[in-house]
């Protein structure tokens, strides 16, 4: 059985998605733009970006009573292979060791202009 998990923390789904679903003692995580929610603004930098989207996946994440500890796989888009080494950066400082097993690759154009976009998914 699935359960869907939303957070007002986080910005809502654009369309015909959940911001998350468990099922089980696992969680997806939708893909998540670096919006902010209290205000709908997307920062400009890569940096600030790459942490807006982890933020929004930890307030997500939260509604089940997880934590990034929890995350086993992530999977980063990013708008330009550019942008790899700082939004890595920001990365490593959010999600400590054991670190998730991740996929990272450069996509055509990701939604609203982003230049990051993270899934992820957690076990309980």
């Amino acid at each position: 059985m699935k359960k869907e998990l939303n957070s007002s923390k986080a910005p809502g789904a654009i369309g015909p998605y959940s911001q998350a679903v468990q099922t089980g003692n696992l969680i997806f995580v939708s893909g998540q733009l670096p919006i902010n929610a209290e205000n709908g603004e997307m920062p400009s930098d890569i940096k600030a970006q790459t942490r807006q989207s982890i933020h929004n996946i930890k307030h997500i994440l939260a509604e089940a009573g997880a934590t990034l500890d929890n995350v086993v796989k992530t999977t980063v888009f990013l708008a330009d292979m550019e942008y790899f080494a700082p939004m890595n950066e920001v990365y490593a400082e959010e999600f400590k060791a054991v670190f998730p097993a991740r996929c990272a690759f450069a996509v055509k154009e990701l939604p609203k202009k982003a230049l990051v976009e993270i899934e992820v998914i957690a076990a309980l």
